[in-house]
């Protein structure tokens, strides 16, 4: 084991040089330092020149210039930190002694130890060879970490894997052989190097530490071996009294905290439910006693909810992917919530591009700023650290005042979700002891292997301890603030809450709506997603496992509409613990505007929100005065019937059937334009695909992370409405088609909820063909492609078969006629797709079963876990404890 090491790093001309600066007066982004150095913006003319130059020697010379840069920088624009003076030594002194000096004045009794510093600094030789170990001596002597053990985990990092959330490796799912054992929780002295294992874990994983708020124990999660899974544990700070807290088979418990009233807080897969652009296992916020019992899930987004940290006030942080109607990759911001799981608020970057995951978010001691780890969609949970001040807003590059690597800050907002994996060397687990000093697990620059690292906003940042295979998690084992108890706001025994709008006209992009043109306010679920499929199907938006719309990744439960009143105002009743979100309606019943993400409101909760993507910060001010309010609540009026998936086929199809199928089908004139018959095909029906492909409908789909201006998609933007409200052109087909107001509304609800298809996600007989949806199987469909002449895994040749009417399929048109043998082989191999839909329907028909032992499985296992929901609630609404379950 090595126990300190110190690397030959190269001098950073990028850092800026802040001495003194205290981020309780951070300073206003026009007032910024300039940072000078090599940056990523410095090298694009460069790169530009390199390929486009006047000559070959500009070219040649841009080409060498650019190698040198590579040469001098890890990745372009984003270095290391020094341990060594050299170029800019007198800057790098000064930063070491403003450190020295800052925690000289923080703590009066170490004055003379850190005169003694400041002399050696002076000292001409300490700024040559003996300067790593005064710079690590010096900023280790720091009373915030001297004289109290450190804390951190050893372990390997983890392995690559779809998603910076695909850490658990729950036995059971797609990703579980991608577990790697071997690791530890520790201690070091940092006076003397002394390393104490309290815990060693041989063939598991330790993770996720939280000290408790006396210093006396520490809570963690535990994975002992590869069949076990992830589940938390306590143990005294000398290493005594391990125990285990929460059990159960394949399902993970992980990032716990503890929570100001003596319960836990922790992330669980208990609902156990799959990203919607892929096939991993996601978490969600749960609560549990001390001794393990009454575990209660306290967050049902769809996704992922993690790292969640206390603020002083006794709220939670934690990071939450979700994405409603938009795109997967940039959907992970910071989120708030109590600690009961009322309020649940955006609270920073839930729509900014860039970063495309903001993880490990912690409160910076003394201000109202985060510390945090901008990280990628794709990669590890690592990345650049940033501080946040979110009062200069909730999104954008405004509010980041500095980051590790110092150009990392010109990634803000720059690029995609996957822009940040570019940084090097990249950080995580950041731990703020001050507003100026802070850990962090760094890479230390021998491959993938993470140290302890302490950086401040004086400019130092040094390795304090490394050992293979990595070092995580870093914090002080010792006494720290408990924030006060933020009052539970739930009542168990109701099944509904409570959601307040004070005026739907206040918000981004709503001056340009008329005051009193909305009528309705319309509540939808974006239910999850219980099953996947191996095969799926990409509309362009990302992989949908199975296929589910056109482009975009959810399906929709609409669960009812309330008045909005004149002055704007709206208040409802919504299902308790349901993943809902809000779109305005005209008088006609067209969309004005949509959220594109989602809320929850606890049983008994009362919350509310200014107006429509309202300055998130505003909700605070809320008057509670409006009409609305003084009325009550309203029950929702259902849609057509009780809340049910929404499938394309059972509610739009009959109206096409009713009102336009008798021309435009096959074989029609009219349906060479466009076939809105309901044949099934290999993915969707016939009319949906000639509605989406032919772009007689606009949606957003699985759209850009930008707020969408009022009316600019749905049903006020798409064509079918305009042949709706203003007809065909032709007086006699005017005439004879007149829709009456239900299905008019049918029409444009389905778009206005972004044109969904499928009900459900199960792919029931048909997992396993291609898209998950198919009744051929792969070698059937190469087959007829190979006797058509046609690609029809093609999206534009999805309307050449129809296994409703087989004989109808336009690509036997080419075949030579039923006397033809490769027709008949054709013929044949539909006919048999229609005769396994009779048999095994899919979710877009009626009939349809959970066919697959798979789905079955993941099915019980869902509402096994529901059931012990149940079972917790029914005892805490008791005053009672629901033991934990054990195996």
């Amino acid at each position: 084991m090595k126990r300190i090491r110190f690397p030959n790093q190269r001098p950073n001309l990028t850092s800026p040089v802040h001495v003194g600066e205290s981020l309780r007066d951070s300073q206003p982004v026009s007032e910024r330092p300039v940072i000078v150095g090599v940056s990523l913006r410095d090298t694009i003319p460069l790169a530009e020149r390199a390929v486009y130059g006047a000559s070959v020697s500009e070219r040649l010379a841009c080409v060498i210039v650019l190698g040198l840069v590579c040469l001098l920088t890890p990745t372009l624009g984003i270095t290391a930190e020094p341990s060594a003076p050299h170029a800019n030594g007198t800057a790098r002194a000064s930063n070491l002694q403003a450190a020295v000096e800052d925690w000289m004045a923080l703590f009066p009794e170490r004055r003379a130890q850190g005169r003694e510093y400041l002399a050696r600094l002076k000292d001409a030789q300490s700024r040559g060879a003996e300067w790593p170990s005064l710079q690590r001596e010096a900023l280790a002597a720091n009373p915030l970490l001297s004289g109290q053990p450190l804390l951190f985990v050893v372990r390997r990092q983890y392995a690559r894997d779809h998603h910076n959330t695909a850490t658990m490796f729950q036995t059971g799912e797609i990703n579980s052989g991608s577990f790697q054992g071997g690791g530890a929780l520790k201690t070091i002295d940092l006076t003397t190097g002394q390393v104490k294992t309290l815990l060693d874990v041989p063939e598991g994983v330790a993770r996720d530490p939280d000290v408790s708020f006396d210093g006396t124990k520490i809570l963690f999660s535990m994975r002992r071996n590869r069949k076990d899974d992830y589940h938390l544990y306590e143990i005294h700070a000398d290493g005594s009294a391990l125990r285990q807290i929460t059990f159960g088979g394949g399902v993970s418990d992980i990032d716990p905290i503890y929570l100001p009233d003596g319960r836990i807080l922790f992330t669980s897969t208990r609902e156990p439910k799959y990203c919607m652009c892929n096939r991993h296992i996601m978490g969600n916020l749960f609560t549990c006693e001390a001794d393990g019992s009454n575990v209660q899930q306290i967050g049902h987004s769809t996704l992922h909810e993690g790292h969640a940290a206390l603020l002083p006030d006794g709220r939670i942080i934690y990071d939450r992917w979700e994405y409603v109607d938009r795109n997967f990759g940039d959907a992970q911001g910071v989120w708030s919530c109590n600690p009961d799981g009322t309020n649940h608020a955006v609270y920073w970057g839930n729509n900014t591009n860039s970063p495309g995951a903001v993880l490990d978010n912690r409160p910076i001691p003394g201000t109202d700023l985060l510390l945090a780890n901008f990280s990628s969609c794709h990669d590890r949970p690592w990345g650049a650290l940033a501080i946040v001040d979110r009062r200069l807003g909730v999104d954008g590059r405004p509010p980041v005042l500095r980051t590790w690597p110092a150009d990392a800050i010109e990634l803000v907002g720059k690029g995609n979700y996957d822009t940040f994996t570019r940084v090097n060397p990249k950080y995580e687990d950041p731990y703020p002891l001050s507003d100026k000093v802070f850990l962090c697990s760094r890479m230390t620059g021998r491959g993938e292997e993470m140290g302890i690292y302490l950086l401040d906003t004086f400019g130092n940042e040094v390795l304090l301890h490394a050992e293979e295979p990595g070092c995580f998690d870093p914090m002080p084992l010792a006494p720290r603030p408990r924030p006060p108890v933020v009052p539970p706001r739930i009542d168990l025994s109701k099944t509904e809450g409570y959601y307040y709008i004070e005026n739907v006209y206040v918000g981004t992009g709503m001056e340009t709506v008329e005051p009193g043109s909305v009528k309705y306010v319309r509540v939808v679920e974006s239910p999850e997603k219980r099953f996947w499929t191996g095969p799926a199907w990409d509309g362009g938006t990302g992989q949908q496992a199975p296929g589910m719309a056109w482009d975009d990744f959810n399906n929709k439960r609409i669960i009812g509409t309330a008045p909005v009143e004149p002055d704007g105002s709206a208040y409802v009743a919504v299902p308790a613990d349901t993943f809902v979100y809000f779109q305005l309606l005209d008088e006609r019943g067209l969309m004005v505007q949509s959220m594109r993400s989602g809320t929850i409101v606890r049983p008994g909760e009362t919350t509310g929100c200014v107006g429509c993507h309202e300055q998130r910060r505003a909700s605070a001010q809320l008057q509670y005065s409006g009409t609305a309010w003084l009325r009550g609540p309203r029950q929702l009026e259902p849609w057509y019937g009780p809340p049910r998936l929404f499938s394309y086929p059972a509610e739009v199809q009959p109206v096409l059937d009713r009102h336009c199928t008798s021309c435009h089908d096959y074989g029609q004139p009219a349906g060479q334009k466009l076939n809105l018959a309901g044949d099934r095909g290999l993915v969707f029906n016939t009319s949906y695909v000639e509605l989406r492909g032919k772009r007689y409908v606009h949606v957003v789909g699985a759209g850009p992370f930008p707020i969408q201006t009022p009316k600019s998609w749905g049903s006020h933007a798409s064509r079918l409405t305009k042949v709706l409200l203003d007809g065909h052109g032709d007086p006699e087909i005017d005439r004879k088609v007149k829709l009456d107001r239900e299905s008019f509304d049918r029409l444009v609800t389905w778009m206005d909820v972004n044109a969904p298809y499928y009900p459900d996600y199960a792919g029931g007989a048909y997992r396993d063909n291609p898209f998950g949806r198919s009744p051929l199987n792969g070698v059937e469909l190469k087959r007829l492609s190979e006797l058509t002449g046609l690609k029809l895994t093609d999206r534009g040749q999805f309307t050449q078969l129809s296994f409703t009417r087989p004989e109808s399929s336009p690509c036997l048109a080419g075949l030579g006629g039923p006397e033809d043998a490769r027709y008949q082989e054709a013929l044949a191999i539909l006919r048999a797709g229609r005769e396994r839909l009779a048999a095994e329907p899919r979710p877009d028909m009626p009939g349809f079963r959970m066919a697959s032992p798979v789905e079955t499985q993941q099915e019980q296992k869902y509402q096994t876990q529901l059931a012990h929901e149940a079972r917790s609630r029914t005892a805490i609404a008791r005053g009672e404890r629901a033991a934990p379950a054990k195996p």
